[in-house]
């Protein structure tokens, strides 16, 4: 797999439907995300439609949900591709988008593309309902995606939520936008812990949310002209994710993660990582220097760049990148399976 930095053109080139799809999204997140850096939880509602598990196969996937803890409302998504009943499949845990403030395992763009990505590697997907902030602040999601990870290495646990044919040795952490900035940091925090049987062999962070104090040429250069993401947007979830009064502010070592005040992980054993950036995308600069960090200290990390693309293009199947991205998953995915 060959990492490369493309050229974006000038202007960004969607189908009418994505068009209006984005322009109908942008509009009703700026109405939810309310001034006083509270969320709109009622309106949320009527712009995200929601899927339920099905038992019956679709698309040759069958769903149910697991609750780890109802205390916290934890629960996870499961995804099994029932083709492959007869193989060893790799886990796949998943953690979606949505600025750490919105979206859901159920959430239906989010629900269509973890079964994609079952069907497609194949994989047995594990889509994770974190807690949202601003109601839970960091560590919260933080904590919540590690202890899924712990409820998976639970022999008990998987006999009971997992087809025998899931191999959690062979797990992969995946996510995109906050559930991106939740695969390196949820990951960071695994590898101080000590799993019995859960092994995460591959990384995949899809247009990972990170950022700092700092303002980069994408950021300057594309905020206002480009849809689903803006600076606006981006500084109200990263201060509704950070606890009142925290010191770092945007160079917080969980978002701007290869800063100054980042994490050490030249001694961690890092797991071959796949990045995806997009040319209309504000967060790219900070996406690639993330890459080029991981380079930088050794690291097994792979580039793929869509440069006509802007962030969050993989949940609009009418464009035909979106099936593009589960390829370029599919061949990393099975690049690190035949180590």
């Amino acid at each position: 797999m060959k990492s490369t930095i493309a050229t974006t053109k000038n202007s960004l080139s969607l189908p009418w439907k994505t068009r209006v799809s984005l322009w109908v999204l942008d509009t009703a997140i700026n109405l939810v995300l309310r001034k006083d850096g509270t969320v709109n939880r009622g309106l949320l509602k009527l712009v995200d439609l929601r899927s339920q598990p099905s038992s019956e196969p679709i698309n040759g996937v069958k769903t149910y949900d697991v609750v780890v803890d109802p205390t916290r409302k934890l629960w996870f998504r499961v995804y099994v591709p029932t083709q492959y009943a007869v193989e060893e499949v790799p886990v796949m845990v998943f953690f979606h988008g949505g600025g750490y403030v919105a979206m859901s395992p159920d959430s239906k763009i989010y629900d269509d593309v973890c079964r994609k990505f079952a069907r497609e590697l194949p994989a047995v997907v594990v889509s994770v309902d974190y807690r949202l902030a601003p109601e839970h602040r960091h560590p919260a999601q933080h904590d919540d995606g590690l202890d899924v990870l712990k409820f998976l290495d639970n022999e008990d646990n998987q006999s009971k939520w997992l087809p025998e044919y899931a191999n959690v040795s062979r797990c992969f952490i995946a996510g995109d936008s906050a559930g991106g900035n939740m695969t390196h940091n949820v990951f960071q925090r695994a590898s101080q812990f000590n799993f019995q049987r859960l092994q995460i062999i591959g990384l995949v962070a899809i247009q990972p949310f990170f950022g700092g104090e700092e303002r980069t040429d994408a950021e300057i250069r594309l905020n206002g002209s480009v849809p689903n993401l803006s600076l606006k947007q981006t500084d109200f979830f990263w201060n509704a994710f950070l606890p009142p009064g925290d010191p770092y502010k945007r160079d917080h070592p969980v978002i701007n993660v290869s800063g100054p005040n980042g994490v050490d992980i030249s001694g961690i054993d890092f797991p071959p990582t796949l990045v995806v950036v997009a040319g209309f995308d504000i967060l790219r600069d900070w996406q690639i220097k993330y890459y080029q960090w991981l380079k930088k200290l050794g690291k097994d990390a792979y580039l793929v760049d869509y440069p006509n693309m802007f962030h969050g293009f993989y949940l609009f199947p009418e464009v035909p990148e979106s099936d593009q991205l589960i390829s370029h998953v599919k061949d990393f995915v099975h690049k690190v399976l035949i180590k």
